[in-house]
């Protein structure tokens, strides 16, 4: 993680002790900055082979007492089983309620739970509308956590690209799809701003300033043509022709066809404007040229 971004947080108080439950794209992204800022983080991963697997952590593995020894802050990674119920609540509620030390509990959720508002804009006022089956589990998730009492935040997250997880991956493996559905957008997240929230919202939330749920997106929602476009720009790609969405959508696979059943865009005004995180890659195109510049570096 570049220095110049690590300098723009400040460091949690003395001696405290992150837990990251889910050491992937997002929990590994996030260790690494807590960790240039001098914090003790654990991250736990599903088994011991994974990168950055600090501890093992899954339904069938009972948890050492030793890992929430001290734990000053906890924040979930993990998805929801499939039954709805959360695996951290499943396995570790009684725990993490016994701890004296706890100051906050950080759970990452999805925008996915405000459901299709045909484009229209949510905020942290709007009322859940899940729709999706992956969704309906993230708000029962979200309930099981509030009902917790525990120092919560809830984020909310939008798609979720980075170095390593973008555009570029399909432009040089010669897999992009260009699809086109008018009116379509997405709202997305660089992983180095779900990070850097995260450290923000730890550090404001010492001072009293908690919001419940706070939605991290960034600040200009898009059309995936325009995100694959600029990306081939950059990279000097040619890209196919452009499918409408009718006719690409007889090929897409249930998991990629719901994602393209909802559209929203994602207002992040509370983060940004009320509580004043700045976002480290505004939009898409700051974004993109982050991850390809990491791209010419591994060439």
């Amino acid at each position: 993680m570049n220095q110049d971004i690590v300098k723009r947080f400040d460091p949690l108080p003395p001696k405290s002790k992150l837990i990251i439950f889910g050491g992937g794209f997002s929990g590994q992204r996030i260790a690494v900055l807590a960790r240039r800022l001098g914090v003790k983080v654990l991250c736990s991963r599903r088994s011991k082979e994974s990168e950055g697997a600090d501890f093992i952590f899954n339904t069938e593995k009972q948890l050492s007492n030793e890992i929430l020894e001290g734990a000053t802050h906890v924040l979930s990674c993990i998805p929801p089983l499939l039954n709805g119920e959360d695996p951290v609540l499943l396995k570790l509620k009684t725990q993490l309620l016994n701890s004296k030390n706890l100051k906050w509990v950080g759970y990452l959720s999805t925008t996915g739970v405000y459901g299709d508002t045909k484009g229209g804009w949510v905020d942290e006022n709007t009322s859940p509308n899940p729709q999706q089956e992956r969704s309906i589990r993230r708000f029962a998730c979200e309930k099981q956590w509030i009902e917790t009492k525990l120092p919560l935040q809830i984020l909310r997250l939008p798609g979720i690209y980075g170095p390593g997880r973008s555009a570029f991956d399909s432009l040089f493996k010669g897999t992009t799809k260009m699809i086109d559905k008018p009116g379509q957008v997405f709202s997305r997240i660089h992983v180095d701003d779900i990070a850097g929230s995260v450290l923000f919202l730890i550090n404001l939330y010492s001072q009293g300033k908690n919001p419940l749920v706070i939605n991290v997106a960034d600040n200009l929602p898009s059309n995936n043509l325009e995100v694959i476009n600029f990306a081939a720009k950059i990279a000097k790609k040619s890209v196919p022709l452009a499918i409408p969405f009718e006719i690409a959508k007889k090929e897409m696979s249930p998991m990629a066809l719901s994602f393209w059943q909802e559209n929203r865009k994602v207002d992040n005004k509370l983060l940004c404007k009320k509580l004043g995180y700045s976002l480290i890659y505004p939009d898409f195109k700051s974004g993109l040229k982050n991850c390809f510049s990491k791209l010419k570096m591994n060439e």
